[in-house]
């Protein structure tokens, strides 16, 4: 059984890729105004916002449990409004998964339609850690409450 997996889901957004991208990347705790139930805040810990190298730690629920994790931007792009985040600490790593990396882009359609594509790439600490479908579901939830935020403004 392979430890080393990907995982991506994909869900058409109303709202432009720009306020996505600036809001994962400029304007972080937002989320914390926009999704209260699910994510409570987050901190800089090194280097500045946005920034390829900057540490952010979030504060965050998850079924039902209060959660903390540490990431560090690995890439921006911003034409394609993509950003890499890579888990250095919390739960995920610890408990469940060797590594856990977090790609987020959107992707512009011809017909004008909007895709947010969320990729997890991780390698599991052992063969009975499930695939982080759960956690994917918790994303959806997010993506899908950001957008009818900006929708209804």
């Amino acid at each position: 059984m392979a430890l080393i997996g990907k995982l991506m889901m994909q869900i058409e957004i109303s709202s432009h890729g720009d306020i996505f991208h600036d809001l994962l990347r400029h304007r972080p705790n937002d989320l914390a105004s926009i999704t209260p139930a699910k994510v409570h805040g987050c901190d800089i810990l090194d280097g500045q916002l946005g920034a390829v190298g900057s540490v952010i730690s979030w504060n965050y629920t998850h079924d039902g449990k209060k959660n903390t994790l540490k990431e560090i931007i690995e890439e921006v792009d911003e034409t394609n409004h993509k950003i890499v985040m890579k888990v250095i600490e919390g739960d995920l790593v610890e408990d469940l998964y060797k590594s856990f990396t977090n790609i987020f882009h959107v992707e512009p359609h011809a017909d004008g339609r909007q895709l947010a594509t969320w990729t997890f790439e991780f390698e599991k600490l052992n063969a009975s850690v499930p695939y982080p479908t759960v956690f994917m579901d918790y994303i959806m939830e997010l993506i899908m409450e950001i957008d009818a935020h900006h929708t209804s403004i």
